[in-house]
């Protein structure tokens, strides 16, 4: 009995040890579904038009100035 008493850490480690790598693996697919739906969406637009939403988003332009150049905008 002295010799199987030895090994017996061995269970509460990989319980450890699987509770963390299932933690992780939760935490990498929760970041990727949110990360992936912002990213993609200001990919869309060309950097012409995503700088001028962001001038006019700044208040840096009006809205007159807003349409003029949207309709220069390829």
């Amino acid at each position: 009995m002295g010799y199987s008493m030895g090994w017996m850490w061995i269970w509460p480690a990989l319980i450890v040890f699987g509770v963390l790598v299932l933690g992780c693996l939760a935490l990498v697919v929760t970041q990727s579904r949110s990360g992936g739906a912002v990213t993609t969406h200001h990919l869309d637009r060309p950097p012409a038009r995503r700088i001028l939403d962001e001038r006019y988003a700044r208040g840096e332009i009006d809205d007159e100035e807003y349409r003029r150049r949207q309709r220069e905008l390829p």
